[in-house]
């Protein structure tokens, strides 16, 4: 497994990442994105994020907030990798779908709070007009 992590010195979530790569003996190389501004902002381009630690694992990028959420979310990934024999387009396609039912059900909970929000107003309205 080919694993490179872009961080930045001052960055105390990338060593956290890094520290826990280390403790399962997970081999990384690492590239300070001061030292390799071009090849990061690449990352950046493709992405559209700008944060670090910025994790490539054999060609798949993960990201901090959009594709984990710690350390041990990252090595829970790391760990259960599999190269797939799916082509990116079948992958692009299913990433696709679970990211629009991610959405609708993101919308359905937002909805049933509007909802309840919307409920609890009109309350308080009708015993203040009392």
């Amino acid at each position: 497994m080919n694993i490179t992590i872009y961080t930045n010195e001052t960055c105390p979530y990338c060593k956290s990442i890094k520290k826990e790569l280390q403790e399962h003996d997970i081999k990384y190389k690492e590239k300070l994105t001061k030292d390799h501004t071009e090849e990061y902002q690449e990352i950046v381009n493709l992405t559209g994020m700008n944060t670090v630690p910025a994790v490539i694992v054999n060609d798949e990028y993960y990201i901090p907030g959009r594709d984990f959420q710690n350390a041990q979310h990252l090595l829970n990934i790391i760990e259960t990798y599999n190269d797939t024999s799916f082509d990116l387009s079948r992958r692009t396609l299913e990433r696709i779908k679970t990211l629009n039912y991610n959405i609708n059900i993101a919308f359905g909970r937002l909805d049933q709070l509007l909802r309840k929000i919307e409920t609890k107003i009109n309350i308080d309205e009708h015993k203040s007009t009392d």
